[in-house]
């Protein structure tokens, strides 16, 4: 089977919902696995290290995910409670602007592994987090 005709299959199987779990799953294994370390050292030029060996593009990919969530959660057509809504815009925008400062070096990875692991959990029906943090 062409990717083409794998990925067409996929959203065809795939609840909008089951498709959100599995990227933020992917998002947040890529995250933990690619920023091990950055949390145990404070040298700013170690943790620059470990942006450069792959942690910048997985901080990014999950910054884009919680950016085209936001942006779905405003559309005037979901029909998400409102409530819900404005607390996962909410952590949308402290994703952004914590994803921000760990890209400068600065912050802890673990908090942002944890939220992504638990909205993750909520997704599949889960009281507890598949992924663990760093």
């Amino acid at each position: 089977m062409g990717l083409a005709a794998y990925k067409k299959t996929i959203r065809e199987s795939e609840t909008p919902r089951q498709i959100e779990r599995r990227i933020l799953s992917r998002v947040t294994h890529d995250l933990a696995e690619k920023g091990q370390g950055f949390d145990a050292t404070e040298e700013k030029s170690e943790r620059l290290n470990i942006l450069a060996s792959g942690l910048r593009e997985a901080l990014y990919e999950n910054q884009r995910f919680w950016s085209a969530l936001r942006y779905d959660l405003a559309e005037p057509g979901n029909t998400m409670p409102d409530a819900l809504k404005a607390s996962l815009i909410s952590i949308a925008l402290w994703v952004d602007r914590h994803s921000t400062a760990l890209m400068a070096g600065e912050g802890r990875l673990a908090g942002l592994v944890e939220i992504n692991g638990n909205i993750a959990a909520g997704l599949a029906g889960q009281t507890t987090p598949t992924v663990r943090g760093v």
